[in-house]
């Protein structure tokens, strides 16, 4: 009201006159009906299409709008995406405890207690790992005859289903030339030609049922020694060996192996190949064997006959049996020399001979051999067996409940499980320097080279098993790419 006080004085100022008096009036109640208007009515605006704004301005706007709309979102997704990723974090680190929780269980009970211990307890039994004791057991009836002279049980019914459940009529009457040494796994196609009915005929060689028949001869052998030979060219020497016992029909005893000689291995198992697998052939016939060397009329007679009554080229150089005929010609070809592949060479005899013998005398690993496998394996993927087993148990316990009864397939069909290993994997040997004096060596980088061909053509291939025979460096190693 001032405002209209000061207009009217100075519009009565303007002129006396009735025309300009009049004008003065309603100009002045024209301003002030728009400005009570202005204060009483929210502001007029026209609306306006985003086709009338510039180019530029339409952008200003459209991004501030979405930036002013999201700023508010993303700010809120940011914090639950934070909380997540804690959260996440807290998972992951009691995760982590679980598992290395149950891997130093597993740890301590591997190194302090027995099978039977760890059947006893309420941890998770390792998948990784082999009831070592159970084995052994289980393959002393498979590596012997029964009651009676029978042949073993070797059916093709694994484990402890084929000692327990199958037929004992059966057993009794079956073609031992008709059975299948339980020793070896997968079908023909994934072992080397005639396996099983070699490795049968070997074991039917070395085992005859009666060690006391006098018409039996022997080769009774010691393990190379000397220094430069390591394990692989004293089973390449024992392989000689046995295809000299082979054709001269007598049974293959070995006697001191120096690898054994050490305080890890007890009793008459001490410098003995027995401390780390099945021996060759049974005591009767090794007992038997060790009596006639003690004749002199039996050296005389030729029924025992030592290494040392044969010449290195005959042990190293000598003609493999040929009672199989000549099953290495087809051999799948694997070797290739400088990105060619190698069909035919005139070793293929020896390699196919000297890995069926060396499948035979390492058929079954002895208790301490499988405890010695069992700390590598644990050593390489143990944690990974832990998360496996956690996974699958999805428990917030280690606990799982072992006093309840098995039932008949994991007690039975599932006994011949083989103890789990990270697959796909690539077995890599890298060998000593000495070995220059026979062939040109490569180094390190050569042998990667070489599993980087195999991971580039089979992209799944992450694990690398890495051994050397060399002292400075650990043997085993376990590798993920």
């Amino acid at each position: 009201m001032t405002l209209m006080r000061v207009l009217s004085r100075k519009a009565m100022q303007a002129g006396s006159s009735a025309p300009c008096k009049i004008w003065a009036t309603g100009f002045l109640c024209g301003v002030c009906i728009m400005f009570l208007s202005g204060v009483a009515l929210p502001p007029l605006r026209v609306p306006q299409s985003r086709s009338v704004d510039p180019p530029l301005r339409r952008a200003i706007l459209w991004n501030f709008t979405l930036t002013e709309h999201d700023g508010v979102a993303v700010t809120g997704e940011s914090a639950s995406a934070q909380e997540k990723i804690e959260e996440r974090k807290r998972d992951n680190h009691a995760t982590e405890a679980r598992i290395l929780q149950l891997y130093s269980a597993w740890s301590s009970m591997l190194n302090t207690a027995s099978d039977e211990v760890l059947k006893s307890s309420d941890v998770p039994w390792p998948p990784h790992l082999d009831d070592c004791k159970l084995n052994v057991e289980r393959n002393k009836r498979f590596d012997s005859y029964g009651e009676n002279r029978t042949f073993p049980h070797w059916t093709l019914w694994k484990g402890s289903l084929g000692l327990e459940l199958l037929n004992q009529k059966y057993s009794e009457n079956a073609n031992q030339y008709r059975q299948y040494p339980p020793w070896i796994l997968g079908s023909d196609e994934e072992n080397y030609p005639l396996t099983r009915r070699v490795q049968r005929d070997i074991w039917i060689h070395q085992h005859p049922p009666n060690c006391s028949d006098p018409s039996l001869r022997f080769l009774v052998a010691d393990w190379e020694r000397l220094p430069g030979f390591g394990i692989g060219a004293q089973l390449a020497g024992m392989a000689g060996l046995l295809a000299i016992a082979i054709k001269e029909k007598r049974i293959l005893v070995t006697n001191y192996y120096n690898r054994a000689d050490h305080n890890g291995c007890h009793g008459a198992s001490r410098s003995s190949w027995s401390c780390y697998f099945f021996v060759e052939t049974s005591s009767d016939c090794r007992k038997r064997a060790f009596q006639l060397m003690q004749i002199k009329a039996s050296w005389a007679e030729g029924s025992v006959k030592v290494k040392e009554n044969y010449t290195s080229k005959q042990i190293w150089a000598g003609r493999i049996p040929r009672m199989w005929g000549e099953p290495w010609k087809y051999l799948q070809p694997t070797t290739e020399i400088n990105g060619r592949l190698i069909t035919s060479h005139r070793k293929m005899d020896r390699r196919w001979w000297i890995a069926q013998a060396t499948r035979y005398l390492m058929r079954f690993p002895t208790e301490y051999m499988c405890g010695l496998l069992n700390v590598a394996r644990h050593s390489a993927f143990g944690l990974e067996a832990a998360k496996l087993v956690l996974e699958s148990i999805q428990n917030d316990s280690l606990k799982v409940g072992t006093t309840r009864t098995k039932s008949d397939i994991e007690r039975l069909v599932w006994s011949d499980h083989q103890p789990y290993i990270p697959r796909p994997v690539v077995s890599m040997h890298v060998r000593m320097g000495d070995k220059a004096c026979e062939m040109s060596v490569v180094g390190f980088e050569e042998y990667m080279k070489l599993a980087g061909n195999l991971r580039r053509r089979f992209p799944s291939l992450k694990n690398i098993w890495l051994s050397t025979e060399m002292q400075a460096s650990k043997r085993a190693a376990w590798c993920k790419w």
